[in-house]
Protein backbone atom coordinates (compact mmCIF):
# COMPACT_ATOMS: atom_id res chain seq x y z
CA UNK A 1 0.00 0.00 0.00
CA UNK A 2 1.90 3.23 -1.18
CA UNK A 3 1.34 6.46 1.60
CA UNK A 4 0.18 9.65 0.50
CA UNK A 5 3.20 12.17 0.46
CA UNK A 6 4.12 14.41 3.02
CA UNK A 7 4.38 17.92 2.64
CA UNK A 8 6.34 20.27 4.65
CA UNK A 9 3.21 22.36 5.65
CA UNK A 10 1.07 18.95 6.48
CA UNK A 11 3.72 17.32 8.44
CA UNK A 12 4.16 20.67 10.45
CA UNK A 13 0.68 20.44 10.61
CA UNK A 14 0.10 17.14 12.08
CA UNK A 15 3.61 17.68 14.06
CA UNK A 16 1.41 19.88 15.95
CA UNK A 17 -1.88 18.31 16.39
CA UNK A 18 -0.13 15.18 17.78
CA UNK A 19 2.21 18.17 20.17
CA UNK A 20 -0.93 19.36 21.52
CA UNK A 21 -3.13 15.93 22.07
CA UNK A 22 -0.04 14.53 23.96
CA UNK A 23 0.65 17.53 26.00
CA UNK A 24 3.88 18.74 25.17
CA UNK A 25 5.06 21.91 24.29
CA UNK A 26 5.29 23.11 20.49
CA UNK A 27 7.91 24.97 19.62
CA UNK A 28 6.55 28.81 18.21
CA UNK A 29 8.13 29.87 14.61
CA UNK A 30 11.21 32.25 15.32
CA UNK A 31 11.50 35.56 14.25
CA UNK A 32 15.10 35.67 13.52
CA UNK A 33 14.12 35.91 10.09
CA UNK A 34 13.19 39.37 10.37
CA UNK A 35 16.34 40.33 12.31
CA UNK A 36 15.37 39.95 16.12
CA UNK A 37 17.37 37.81 17.94
CA UNK A 38 16.14 35.23 20.51
CA UNK A 39 16.55 36.93 23.15
CA UNK A 40 14.63 39.76 21.88
CA UNK A 41 12.02 37.87 20.90
CA UNK A 42 11.73 36.53 24.26
CA UNK A 43 11.72 39.68 25.97
CA UNK A 44 8.78 40.64 23.57
CA UNK A 45 6.61 38.09 23.56
CA UNK A 46 7.34 38.30 27.99
CA UNK A 47 5.12 41.49 27.14
CA UNK A 48 2.26 40.00 25.44
CA UNK A 49 2.04 38.19 27.69
CA UNK A 50 2.22 40.80 30.80
CA UNK A 51 0.46 43.59 28.61
CA UNK A 52 3.17 45.78 30.33
CA UNK A 53 5.71 45.32 33.66
CA UNK A 54 8.33 46.66 35.69
CA UNK A 55 11.38 45.28 34.96
CA UNK A 56 11.33 42.94 38.37
CA UNK A 57 8.05 41.58 36.73
CA UNK A 58 9.58 41.35 33.35
CA UNK A 59 12.57 39.24 34.94
CA UNK A 60 10.35 36.44 36.31
CA UNK A 61 9.94 35.80 32.41
CA UNK A 62 12.99 36.16 30.91
CA UNK A 63 15.52 36.43 33.95
CA UNK A 64 18.26 38.70 32.44
CA UNK A 65 20.30 40.65 34.70
CA UNK A 66 19.45 44.54 35.06
CA UNK A 67 22.00 45.21 32.33
CA UNK A 68 19.97 43.07 29.81
CA UNK A 69 17.31 43.86 30.53
CA UNK A 70 17.45 47.65 29.63
CA UNK A 71 19.95 46.55 26.78
CA UNK A 72 16.96 44.43 25.42
CA UNK A 73 14.04 47.35 26.25
CA UNK A 74 15.76 49.43 24.16
CA UNK A 75 16.72 47.12 21.30
CA UNK A 76 13.03 46.27 21.07
CA UNK A 77 12.19 50.11 21.22
CA UNK A 78 14.66 50.45 18.40
CA UNK A 79 12.95 47.78 16.23
CA UNK A 80 9.41 49.08 16.76
CA UNK A 81 8.06 46.04 18.61
CA UNK A 82 7.72 47.85 21.62
CA UNK A 83 6.34 51.49 22.99
CA UNK A 84 6.57 53.25 26.39
CA UNK A 85 3.52 54.02 27.72
CA UNK A 86 2.86 55.15 31.20
CA UNK A 87 6.62 55.23 32.22
CA UNK A 88 6.44 50.97 31.46
CA UNK A 89 7.63 49.41 28.61
CA UNK A 90 4.69 47.47 26.12
CA UNK A 91 4.18 45.75 23.14
CA UNK A 92 2.83 46.79 19.65
CA UNK A 93 0.15 44.80 18.66
CA UNK A 94 1.79 41.25 16.79
CA UNK A 95 0.70 42.49 13.16
CA UNK A 96 2.25 46.08 13.61
CA UNK A 97 5.10 44.71 14.72
CA UNK A 98 5.44 41.99 11.72
CA UNK A 99 4.71 44.59 9.68
CA UNK A 100 7.76 47.62 11.05
CA UNK A 101 9.92 44.81 10.65
CA UNK A 102 9.18 43.92 7.66
CA UNK A 103 9.57 47.32 6.28
CA UNK A 104 12.92 47.64 8.39
CA UNK A 105 14.55 44.44 7.11
CA UNK A 106 13.24 45.38 3.45
CA UNK A 107 15.06 49.06 4.25
CA UNK A 108 18.23 47.31 5.12
CA UNK A 109 17.99 44.62 2.36
CA UNK A 110 17.15 47.97 -0.42
CA UNK A 111 20.22 49.70 1.03
CA UNK A 112 22.41 46.68 0.72
CA UNK A 113 21.57 46.07 -3.09
CA UNK A 114 21.95 49.70 -3.89
CA UNK A 115 25.35 49.81 -2.12
CA UNK A 116 26.67 46.69 -4.02
CA UNK A 117 25.16 47.67 -6.86
CA UNK A 118 27.15 50.79 -6.97
CA UNK A 119 30.42 49.34 -5.88
CA UNK A 120 30.28 47.57 -9.02
CA UNK A 121 29.09 49.95 -11.32
CA UNK A 122 26.44 47.75 -12.67
CA UNK A 123 24.78 50.62 -14.23
CA UNK A 124 27.50 51.76 -15.81
CA UNK A 125 28.63 48.70 -17.15
CA UNK A 126 24.90 48.00 -18.25
CA UNK A 127 25.04 51.92 -20.10
CA UNK A 128 28.27 50.83 -22.00
CA UNK A 129 26.51 48.19 -23.90
CA UNK A 130 23.14 50.25 -24.97
CA UNK A 131 24.57 53.04 -27.91
CA UNK A 132 27.76 53.02 -30.12
CA UNK A 133 29.57 56.13 -29.22
CA UNK A 134 27.77 59.52 -31.76
CA UNK A 135 30.39 61.40 -33.58
CA UNK A 136 32.94 63.16 -31.43
CA UNK A 137 31.46 66.56 -32.15
CA UNK A 138 28.54 65.51 -30.27
CA UNK A 139 30.09 64.02 -26.86
CA UNK A 140 30.63 66.16 -23.54
CA UNK A 141 33.64 65.74 -21.42
CA UNK A 142 33.15 62.54 -19.81
CA UNK A 143 32.28 60.86 -23.22
CA UNK A 144 28.46 61.04 -23.25
CA UNK A 145 26.29 62.91 -25.77
CA UNK A 146 26.37 66.73 -25.06
CA UNK A 147 22.88 67.29 -26.23
CA UNK A 148 19.66 64.01 -26.20
CA UNK A 149 16.36 64.31 -27.44
CA UNK A 150 13.95 61.95 -25.68
CA UNK A 151 10.58 61.08 -27.12
CA UNK A 152 7.57 60.28 -25.23
CA UNK A 153 7.15 60.35 -20.95
CA UNK A 154 8.71 56.72 -20.94
CA UNK A 155 12.16 57.77 -22.35
CA UNK A 156 11.42 60.69 -20.19
CA UNK A 157 11.23 59.01 -16.91
CA UNK A 158 14.26 56.19 -17.86
CA UNK A 159 16.45 58.92 -18.16
CA UNK A 160 15.30 60.64 -14.70
CA UNK A 161 15.58 57.26 -12.59
CA UNK A 162 19.39 56.41 -14.21
CA UNK A 163 20.07 60.32 -13.57
CA UNK A 164 18.72 59.81 -10.14
CA UNK A 165 20.96 56.88 -9.37
CA UNK A 166 24.10 58.06 -10.52
CA UNK A 167 23.27 61.25 -8.57
CA UNK A 168 25.93 61.84 -5.56
CA UNK A 169 25.30 65.54 -4.09
CA UNK A 170 22.50 67.54 -5.04
CA UNK A 171 19.43 67.80 -6.88
CA UNK A 172 17.31 70.59 -8.29
CA UNK A 173 13.59 70.73 -9.48
CA UNK A 174 10.96 72.87 -10.54
CA UNK A 175 7.19 72.18 -10.73
CA UNK A 176 5.83 74.96 -11.98
CA UNK A 177 2.05 73.54 -12.06
CA UNK A 178 1.91 73.54 -8.48
CA UNK A 179 -0.19 70.48 -8.33
CA UNK A 180 1.27 67.11 -8.35
CA UNK A 181 -1.29 64.48 -8.65
CA UNK A 182 -1.73 61.35 -6.47
CA UNK A 183 -0.47 59.35 -9.61
CA UNK A 184 2.69 61.09 -9.72
CA UNK A 185 3.31 61.12 -6.07
CA UNK A 186 2.82 57.20 -5.49
CA UNK A 187 5.77 56.96 -8.70
CA UNK A 188 7.68 59.88 -7.19
CA UNK A 189 7.93 58.99 -3.31
CA UNK A 190 10.18 55.65 -3.96
CA UNK A 191 13.02 57.71 -5.60
CA UNK A 192 12.68 61.23 -3.80
CA UNK A 193 13.05 58.96 -0.13
CA UNK A 194 15.83 57.45 -1.63
CA UNK A 195 17.68 60.63 -2.72
CA UNK A 196 17.31 61.90 0.74
CA UNK A 197 18.16 58.93 2.76
CA UNK A 198 21.92 59.24 0.87
CA UNK A 199 21.79 62.15 2.39
CA UNK A 200 22.25 63.82 -1.35
CA UNK A 201 20.67 68.10 -0.65
CA UNK A 202 17.11 68.29 -2.63
CA UNK A 203 15.79 71.60 -3.39
CA UNK A 204 12.16 72.29 -5.44
CA UNK A 205 10.60 74.93 -6.29
CA UNK A 206 6.64 74.80 -6.58
CA UNK A 207 4.02 77.24 -7.86
CA UNK A 208 1.81 78.76 -5.98
CA UNK A 209 -1.58 76.76 -6.53
CA UNK A 210 -0.05 73.85 -4.23
CA UNK A 211 -1.11 76.01 -1.33
CA UNK A 212 -4.68 75.27 -2.12
CA UNK A 213 -4.50 71.76 -2.96
CA UNK A 214 -4.01 69.61 0.53
CA UNK A 215 -2.56 66.69 -1.28
CA UNK A 216 0.12 68.58 -2.68
CA UNK A 217 1.22 70.08 0.47
CA UNK A 218 1.00 66.86 2.43
CA UNK A 219 3.48 65.24 0.09
CA UNK A 220 5.87 68.53 -0.04
CA UNK A 221 5.48 68.27 4.20
CA UNK A 222 6.46 64.71 4.33
CA UNK A 223 9.56 65.87 1.83
CA UNK A 224 10.52 68.74 4.28
CA UNK A 225 10.16 66.18 7.33
CA UNK A 226 12.68 63.46 5.64
CA UNK A 227 15.00 66.57 4.66
CA UNK A 228 13.76 68.08 1.20
CA UNK A 229 14.71 72.23 1.47
CA UNK A 230 11.37 73.32 -0.96
CA UNK A 231 10.26 77.04 -1.56
CA UNK A 232 6.99 78.51 -2.91
CA UNK A 233 6.77 80.48 -6.19
CA UNK A 234 3.92 83.50 -6.88
CA UNK A 235 6.22 84.32 -9.90
CA UNK A 236 6.15 81.99 -13.45
CA UNK A 237 8.49 78.99 -13.33
CA UNK A 238 10.35 77.14 -16.33
CA UNK A 239 10.23 73.50 -16.00
CA UNK A 240 13.79 72.29 -15.44
CA UNK A 241 15.63 69.48 -13.59
CA UNK A 242 18.76 69.23 -12.91
CA UNK A 243 21.66 66.52 -11.51
CA UNK A 244 24.86 67.53 -9.57
CA UNK A 245 24.92 70.48 -11.65
CA UNK A 246 26.09 67.89 -14.80
CA UNK A 247 23.20 67.05 -16.38
CA UNK A 248 19.73 68.59 -16.85
CA UNK A 249 16.21 68.03 -18.27
CA UNK A 250 14.11 70.39 -20.07
CA UNK A 251 10.83 70.11 -21.73
CA UNK A 252 10.67 69.59 -25.19
CA UNK A 253 6.83 71.51 -25.62
CA UNK A 254 6.94 73.19 -22.10
CA UNK A 255 3.12 73.54 -23.03
CA UNK A 256 2.98 69.81 -23.25
CA UNK A 257 5.62 67.58 -21.16
CA UNK A 258 4.30 64.76 -22.26
CA UNK A 259 5.99 64.94 -25.96
CA UNK A 260 9.32 64.41 -24.51
CA UNK A 261 12.20 66.71 -23.27
CA UNK A 262 15.74 67.71 -23.76
CA UNK A 263 18.58 65.80 -22.04
CA UNK A 264 21.61 68.31 -21.72
CA UNK A 265 25.16 67.66 -20.43
CA UNK A 266 27.46 70.74 -22.08
CA UNK A 267 28.46 72.11 -19.26
CA UNK A 268 27.94 76.04 -20.26
CA UNK A 269 24.06 74.97 -20.91
CA UNK A 270 23.67 73.43 -17.52
CA UNK A 271 25.53 75.99 -15.93
CA UNK A 272 23.01 78.68 -17.38
CA UNK A 273 19.91 76.07 -16.07
CA UNK A 274 21.49 76.03 -12.71
CA UNK A 275 21.74 80.31 -12.40
CA UNK A 276 18.38 80.12 -13.71
CA UNK A 277 17.36 77.69 -11.10
CA UNK A 278 19.13 79.92 -8.39
CA UNK A 279 17.45 82.97 -9.42
CA UNK A 280 13.86 81.74 -9.00
CA UNK A 281 14.88 80.24 -6.11
CA UNK A 282 15.84 83.35 -4.91
CA UNK A 283 12.85 84.83 -5.47
CA UNK A 284 10.33 82.16 -4.09
CA UNK A 285 9.16 82.07 -0.48
CA UNK A 286 10.04 79.21 2.22
CA UNK A 287 6.94 76.56 2.74
CA UNK A 288 4.53 78.15 5.17
CA UNK A 289 4.48 76.23 8.43
CA UNK A 290 1.31 74.53 9.69
CA UNK A 291 -0.78 76.14 12.15
CA UNK A 292 1.83 75.97 15.58
CA UNK A 293 4.91 75.12 13.41
CA UNK A 294 8.56 76.97 14.17
CA UNK A 295 7.67 77.27 18.09
CA UNK A 296 9.82 75.46 20.29
CA UNK A 297 7.69 73.21 21.90
CA UNK A 298 6.20 73.55 25.65
CA UNK A 299 7.84 71.61 28.41
CA UNK A 300 4.98 69.54 28.98
CA UNK A 301 4.08 68.47 25.43
CA UNK A 302 5.34 64.99 24.26
CA UNK A 303 7.81 64.70 21.09
CA UNK A 304 6.38 63.16 18.04
CA UNK A 305 6.68 59.67 16.87
CA UNK A 306 10.17 60.77 14.74
CA UNK A 307 11.60 62.72 17.58
CA UNK A 308 11.12 60.46 20.02
CA UNK A 309 12.84 57.80 17.88
CA UNK A 310 15.60 60.31 17.65
CA UNK A 311 16.03 61.08 21.40
CA UNK A 312 16.06 56.89 22.24
CA UNK A 313 18.80 56.97 19.30
CA UNK A 314 20.92 59.68 21.26
CA UNK A 315 20.54 57.30 24.20
CA UNK A 316 22.11 54.33 22.42
CA UNK A 317 24.16 55.68 19.35
CA UNK A 318 27.62 57.66 18.99
CA UNK A 319 27.63 58.44 15.55
CA UNK A 320 25.00 60.62 13.71
CA UNK A 321 25.07 58.21 10.61
CA UNK A 322 24.07 55.35 12.90
CA UNK A 323 21.35 57.43 14.23
CA UNK A 324 19.99 58.63 10.87
CA UNK A 325 20.43 54.86 9.41
CA UNK A 326 18.23 53.86 12.35
CA UNK A 327 15.58 56.63 12.55
CA UNK A 328 15.39 55.90 8.49
CA UNK A 329 16.23 59.88 7.12
CA UNK A 330 19.17 61.54 5.88
CA UNK A 331 21.84 62.17 8.37
CA UNK A 332 21.25 66.41 7.26
CA UNK A 333 17.73 66.11 8.77
CA UNK A 334 18.77 64.20 11.59
CA UNK A 335 21.09 66.91 12.87
CA UNK A 336 18.46 69.41 12.10
CA UNK A 337 15.53 67.27 14.56
CA UNK A 338 18.95 67.15 17.34
CA UNK A 339 19.71 70.68 17.17
CA UNK A 340 15.69 71.52 17.29
CA UNK A 341 15.36 69.02 20.70
CA UNK A 342 18.22 70.64 22.20
CA UNK A 343 16.70 73.76 22.15
CA UNK A 344 13.14 72.48 23.46
CA UNK A 345 15.38 70.96 26.44
CA UNK A 346 17.81 73.61 26.69
CA UNK A 347 20.20 71.12 26.28
CA UNK A 348 23.93 72.16 25.99
CA UNK A 349 25.12 69.18 24.43
CA UNK A 350 23.47 65.98 23.08
CA UNK A 351 24.60 63.68 26.01
CA UNK A 352 22.64 66.25 28.42
CA UNK A 353 19.59 66.84 25.83
CA UNK A 354 19.61 62.74 26.25
CA UNK A 355 19.03 62.68 29.95
CA UNK A 356 16.62 65.58 30.11
CA UNK A 357 14.23 63.58 27.77
CA UNK A 358 14.67 60.77 30.28
CA UNK A 359 13.44 62.96 32.87
CA UNK A 360 10.87 64.50 31.26
CA UNK A 361 9.48 61.08 30.32
CA UNK A 362 9.68 61.45 26.83
CA UNK A 363 11.71 58.23 25.77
Amino acid sequence: MAFPRLTRLDLGKRLTIVGFFLGGAVAHPSLEFLGVRPEEEAFYRALLRTGGADSKELAEHCSPDEESMRSLQKRTLELGIATIADGLPRPVAPAKAIEALIERKVALTRSELENAAADHDIVASLLAERHAAPASDAIAGDGRPAMERLEGIDRVRAAIDELTFFTHSESLTTWPSGLIPPQVVATSRSSDERILRRGIRMRSLIGSAALDDPGTMAYLRELTAKGAEIRISRLPLERVLIFDRAAALTPIDPADTSRGALLAREPGLVATLVSLFERMWGQAQELPPLSGEGRPAPADDRPGEIERRILESLCTVDKDETGARDVGISVRTYRKYVASLMQQLGASNRFQAALLARERGWV
